[in-house]
C-alpha cells in the first residue's frame, strides 16, 4: 500500500487528518504510531474548530521537524532548514488546495468546498514525499 492509500485508510478508521498524515510516516521518522497519534490529536479539525491551519498540512509540517531536526537540545542547528522546508510545504499546499485554513477549504462560510479532507490528506502526503523525501 502506498503512503497516500495508507493515510486515507487511517482516516477511514477515524484518525483525524493530521494523525492520518503523520502516522503514515511513522517508520520513516523512527517514531511509534501511538506517540504520533497522541501528539497529532489536537491538530485535527483545523485547530480550534476549523478556524485555523488544515490538520493534514499541520501533519506535514510536524513531519518536517521529525525528519529534519538534529534533536540537539544544547545547540540546535537545524531550525532554519526545517523552517525553510515547512514554508515550502505551506506555500505549495496553499497553491494546490486553494487555502491552508480548514474553514475555507471546507467552504463553511461560502458553501464552496475548495478541497475535501481526503484530497487534503493526499496532497499533504505527496508534498511530504516531494519536499521531505520521505
Amino acid at each position: 500500500m502506498d503512503k497516500k492509500e495508507l493515510a486515507i485508510s487511517l482516516h477511514n478508521r477515524r484518525y483525524n487528518c493530521c494523525q492520518s498524515v503523520v502516522c503514515a510516516f511513522a517508520d520513516e521518522v523512527g517514531r511509534d504510531s501511538r506517540t504520533l497519534f497522541e501528539a497529532a490529536e489536537g491538530f485535527g479539525l483545523g485547530m480550534g474548530g476549523m478556524d485555523a491551519t488544515c490538520g493534514a498540512l499541520s501533519g506535514a509540517v510536524m513531519l518536517a521537524g521529525l525528519a529534519n531536526s538534529d534533536g540537539n537540545l544544547e545547540a540546535p542547528a537545524t531550525k532554519a532548514d526545517t523552517y525553510r522546508r515547512s514554508r515550502e510545504l505551506v506555500e505549495r499546499f496553499g497553491q494546490m488546495c486553494g487555502s491552508t485554513v480548514c474553514r475555507q477549504l471546507k467552504g463553511v462560510d461560502t458553501g464552496k468546498v475548495l478541497c475535501s479532507c481526503p484530497d487534503c490528506i493526499q496532497n499533504a502526503v505527496g508534498l511530504v514525499q516531494e519536499v521531505l523525501k520521505l
